[in-house]
């Protein structure tokens, strides 16, 4: 939560968080460690653990500022992705197809237990969105917790989730999705446009490419060609 709240900083600066983690880390009593900016925490551990503490000091008449904040820092980061591609559509989603890439709470797990997806995929819905979604082992458990939507698709690959959509948004820092094919991207889809919620890409690169580029604390400028 802390990188997240200095991710948005460095947006309104115009500053890219990525340069700043690595000063951050580059002292030995830091390290490189857990300071990524993202979309957000999930999974079993982090958000039970978090609220355990409250409820202790809140048993004991403890005030706990530190935990509060880290919780809304969270739910307001899990909710940047939607905003952000809101807002590059002018305020309405409706009608619109997104890929997503990622849907567990972190890669090589299909734990999906209060990932940043979940809050993604409601809000896209609640928009009047599609969603064409892909996750190497997480699409079982999607599919249950939305079971009967219609405005969901799990699709086998990553590259079949690109199809005919209008953005995509990547949720999970799944290896597979680390290096893409962006010829292939620009191909399939309507609108060139990455969402990033890990920032695995390179700005640079991707405007090179023709490859709009919205990410985290990464200078959220429209990166066109």
């Amino acid at each position: 939560s802390f990188m997240n709240e200095i991710a948005n900083i460095a947006d309104k600066l115009g500053a890219d968080i990525e340069n700043v983690r690595l000063g951050i880390g580059s002292d030995s009593r830091i390290g490189y460690n857990f300071i990524y900016a993202g979309c957000g925490y999930g999974g079993s551990c982090f958000p039970k653990d978090i609220r355990a503490l409250k409820k202790i000091a809140e048993q004991n008449e403890q005030s706990c500022d530190l935990l509060n904040a880290v919780e809304t820092v969270n739910t307001k980061q899990k909710n940047l992705l939607f905003s952000r591609l809101r807002e590059y559509f002018k305020g309405s989603l409706s009608g619109k197809i997104i890929a997503v890439w990622g849907l567990s709470f972190k890669p090589n797990t299909d734990d999906i237990r209060e990932a940043p997806s979940l809050d993604f995929l409601r809000e896209a819905f609640d928009s009047g969105a599609r969603v064409q979604a892909y996750d190497p082992k997480a699409a079982d458990g999607i599919r249950e917790i939305f079971m009967g939507e219609s405005r969901l698709t799990i699709t086998e690959t990553k590259e079949a989730a690109l199809e005919n959509a209008d953005a995509l948004v990547v949720c999970t820092e799944w290896q597979c999705f680390k290096a893409p094919n962006y010829e292939l991207i620009l191909n399939k889809l309507n609108v060139p446009l990455i969402v990033d919620g890990r920032n695995l890409y390179d700005p640079v690169l991707l405007r090179q490419k023709g490859i709009e580029y919205i990410a985290v604390g990464r200078n959220n400028q429209r990166l066109v060609a």
